[in-house]
């Protein structure tokens, strides 16, 4: 269906815009957005990988937690490595 005024392909976007397939791997590394403040925490891994979203689990003590968390809310954890010849600085700092 296409509505007045609009290029076709702008009603194409709407209709095949879905979340991604999950990809990380079980044991991968990752961050976690918080539900409450939309922050990411580190400190979680892939426990399972399901066809819409991951299981995941807290490494500090193994626990796994049982509600899926959708592909949009994880992502692989990102190491801070400091930048050559500048002392105390990040390339990867969280704001």
């Amino acid at each position: 269906m296409v509505h007045q005024g609009m290029p076709d392909d702008i009603h194409l976007l709407v209709e095949t815009a879905h979340e991604p397939p999950p990809t990380l791997e079980p044991g991968t590394k990752i961050c976690v957005r918080n539900r409450f403040l939309g922050d990411w925490s580190k400190g979680f891994e892939v426990a399972e990988v399901l066809g819409d979203g991951y299981r995941i689990r807290r490494v500090s003590d193994g626990l796994d937690f049982p509600d899926v968390f959708p592909v949009a809310d994880v992502r692989l954890e990102r190491r801070n490595h400091p930048e050559r010849d500048v002392v105390g600085s990040y390339l990867d700092r969280e704001i």
